[in-house]
């Protein structure tokens, strides 16, 4: 038997409540089944109703499906009024940075929250917010690329050895790869492919062989690798080097595409089970009593450990290739998640493009391809939640800089200051970063500098798609 057509009552009598998925479902059954009875069409709307994540990707009904799977308005999450945050240098922070900090601190699970000099829009949590919650995780507002960090290593090699340009740039050619993407041909060795996180946890069997590949390689956008000269200031105990002018090798990057996909799943698993107010959803939190929330923290420490281990086999091939001996070496992590006490509770400390800066807390921030970086002391700050900038911050979008800046431009800048670059985009030119020395006065309070690091022959990705 067929049927032409049905009603809202036949909707009613299989449980439908009144809404849009009733006009949706009366078009959708009265245009393409009408040759179907009425007892497989009723059927059918059972189970779709029972189930609607089933029919997500079916060829007619995946929109009531998904209209279905929507939460009701009152299942959205209530926001807080803001809780108060300090920010640092705001005269030069964008407008839109503030506002995005502004929404993540009404989340009820935040409990604190800092915005640094550096601070540029990001999406959800602003690039140089850091954010305190109570036992939940933000995906996102770890960002995509997970451990995304900085490695300087200090070496033994004689500061004149720098004239020998063509040695410093083969070194960087033969022992650096870049670009979205991108493999070795040999796979690095390293303890890392051997936790055992990548055997218990579905997501990191479906990586390994990626993060395999991609062990010891830098990705693209602002990520380099550069030698360089380290003038040591400072005289403490922490630092251990002597003051003086030493040959450094300074690294960028993160966990490449092993952090990508863990927090593309993990961001779209909190959106579904954390129904944010439109606008907000990039802030989407995992609670760390749930089996998504501690999948998430596991998965979240082996890409900081993976983007160490990176930097790492980076390192150790050029310092061989370069015939040195590693005299000091100072890192740190600044797209990662803390456990932390502040104020006698144990808080999760989103630092999304920001430093740890704890009392004696060494660190590094990097300026741009042409401008100083420093190795930094944490002063333990509680107004800005023990954190730095990670560096000096965009001022120009990628596209903005495509579009401004000249090649000729940058060009003569590196020229000017006696930079060699191998690869380099124009959206990573000099001039689409703020002054870092400004950003440095801007946070005075929360470190102390203990080294300057001059960039000599620095390498980066061909212009490209960006992964940082």
């Amino acid at each position: 038997m067929s049927i032409t057509q049905i009603n809202g009552k036949t909707l009613l009598d299989l449980g439908y409540p009144k809404g849009p998925v009733f006009k949706m479902l009366l078009n959708i059954v009265n245009t393409n089944f009408h040759n179907r009875s009425l007892e497989d069409v009723s059927m059918l709307l059972k189970q779709l109703l029972i189930d609607p994540a089933a029919f997500t990707e079916d060829s007619y009904l995946s929109a009531p499906a998904k209209a279905l799977l929507a939460p009701k308005k009152s299942d959205v999450i209530e926001l807080q009024s803001p809780v108060p945050f300090s920010i640092f240098g705001e005269s030069n922070i964008d407008v839109n940075a503030i506002r995005q900090m502004n929404n993540a601190v009404r989340l009820p699970v935040t409990v604190a929250g800092a915005l640094m000099a550096d601070a540029h829009p990001g999406y959800g949590l602003p690039i140089g917010g850091v954010l305190a919650t109570d036992n939940a995780v933000i995906p996102y507002g770890v960002g995509v690329d997970i451990g995304c960090r900085m490695c300087l290593s200090v070496l033994d090699l004689p500061v004149s050895s720098l004239e020998n340009k063509e040695s410093y740039l083969k070194a960087l050619q033969k022992d650096t790869v870049f670009g979205a993407g991108a493999t070795l041909s040999k796979k690095a060795d390293h303890a890392i492919i051997e936790r055992k996180e990548f055997k218990e946890l579905n997501l990191l069997k479906q990586l390994y062989d990626k993060a395999v590949g991609q062990l010891g390689t830098s990705g693209s956008g602002n990520h380099f690798v550069e030698w360089g000269i380290i003038t040591v200031t400072d005289q403490e105990p922490e630092w251990g080097l002597a003051p003086g002018e030493y040959v450094a090798l300074l690294s960028h990057s993160g966990s490449r595409g092993l952090g990508a996909q863990i927090a593309g799943h993990y961001t779209k698993l909190a959106k579904e089970l954390c129904h944010l107010p439109e606008g907000f959803q990039h802030l989407a939190w995992l609670d760390l009593n749930t089996q998504e929330g501690q999948e998430y923290w596991t998965a979240m420490t082996l890409a900081g450990d993976y983007a160490a281990a990176c930097h790492h086999v980076i390192h150790e091939k050029l310092i061989k290739t370069m015939g040195a001996t590693l005299l000091r070496r100072v890192e740190n992590h600044h797209n990662f998640a803390w456990k932390e006490v502040h104020n006698g509770q144990e808080l999760i400390v989103h630092r999304k493009g920001a430093t740890p800066a704890g009392k004696g807390v060494l660190g590094i921030i990097p300026g741009s391809m042409t401008a100083p970086g420093f190795v930094v002391r944490g002063t333990g700050v509680t107004a800005g939640l023990q954190s730095a900038s990670h560096g000096a911050g965009r001022v120009l979008s990628r596209s903005a800089a495509k579009a401004k800046i000249k090649p000729e431009e940058m060009k003569q800048i590196l020229a000017d200051h006696g930079v060699t670059l191998i690869g380099g985009g124009l959206d990573e030119a000099p001039g689409a970063y703020k002054d870092i020395n400004t950003v440095m006065k801007a946070q005075t309070e929360l470190v102390e500098v203990l080294g300057e690091f001059k960039p000599k022959y620095v390498r980066m990705a061909d212009g490209g798609p960006a992964e940082d």
